[in-house]
């Protein structure tokens, strides 16, 4: 699997049903010291440095955003943990806000981004107050992301073996999938299109990835994860590379 394969290959097979995604994860739950232990660890120490460093950019982006945009400053979203706890994601906010909002983020919602909103969405700076969700034991900083109740409610089996694994500011989904799901969601005007494409089109192919994860996760596999995250956001570093011809 390449960073950037071709997803349009996969997304034109016969969707799996949800019993046989569930059938795919029959393996007994893995108690490694990583990640039965030693992954929180990792979490903890990485947040507190991150937030000692990041304070500044912080209090800097907040200040910027409250003189742009005005409050509320930060974005806290229902999301789960497990299948049947809820939490609130925060993130800084990026969007103008309406009376009511849900579901996946499509064309139709481009026009509530602000300018400021757009620069911290693709430097991935709006996730920063994360760090706050990682300390607290929320999220961590690889793993699935995490869904909207909405999308457990729906697929609770899946759900309760993918959510086995905290949920992660980043993961292999984000990191192999985001390009070729926003180019989806870029296409969807109304909200009941970007519902339609995102359960028949994205969902199905993300929640493969998810489970992968679950199966693959190692160390040196969320090393790698964090640094193409890392990577991703560089300008000039975010493209695909290009095949050599002849191959």
């Amino acid at each position: 699997m390449t960073l950037y394969q071709d997803w349009d290959k996969i997304e034109t097979s016969r969707a799996l049903t949800e019993a046989e995604l569930w059938a795919q994860d029959i393996r007994p739950e893995d108690h490694s010291f990583y990640r039965k232990k030693g992954k929180r660890v990792v979490d903890i120490m990485l947040a507190v440095l991150l937030i000692a460093i990041l304070a500044v950019p912080m209090l800097i982006v907040a200040a910027v955003l409250l003189a742009t945009q005005g409050r509320p400053l930060i974005y806290s979203g229902a999301r789960m943990k497990s299948p049947d706890q809820p939490f609130r994601q925060y993130k800084f906010r990026t969007m103008l806000r309406v009376d009511e909002d849900s579901g996946a983020t499509g064309a139709h919602k481009h026009w509530r981004i602000t300018p400021l909103g757009s620069f911290l969405r693709r430097s991935r700076l709006d996730e920063l107050p994360q760090l706050f969700n990682i300390l607290v034991g929320d999220m961590s900083f690889v793993g699935p992301r995490p869904p909207l109740p909405e999308y457990v409610e729906r697929f609770p089996s899946l759900y309760s073996t993918i959510l086995r694994s905290r949920p992660g500011v980043t993961g292999l989904a984000t990191l192999i999938y985001h390009r070729h799901e926003d180019r989806i969601m870029a296409k969807c005007k109304t909200a009941e299109e970007t519902e339609r494409a995102y359960y028949a089109r994205c969902l199905p192919t993300k929640l493969r990835i998810e489970l992968v994860y679950r199966r693959a996760a190692t160390p040196f596999l969320d090393l790698w994860i964090m640094w193409k995250t890392f990577v991703a956001v560089i300008p000039g570093f975010d493209r695909p590379r290009r095949k050599r011809r002849g191959l």
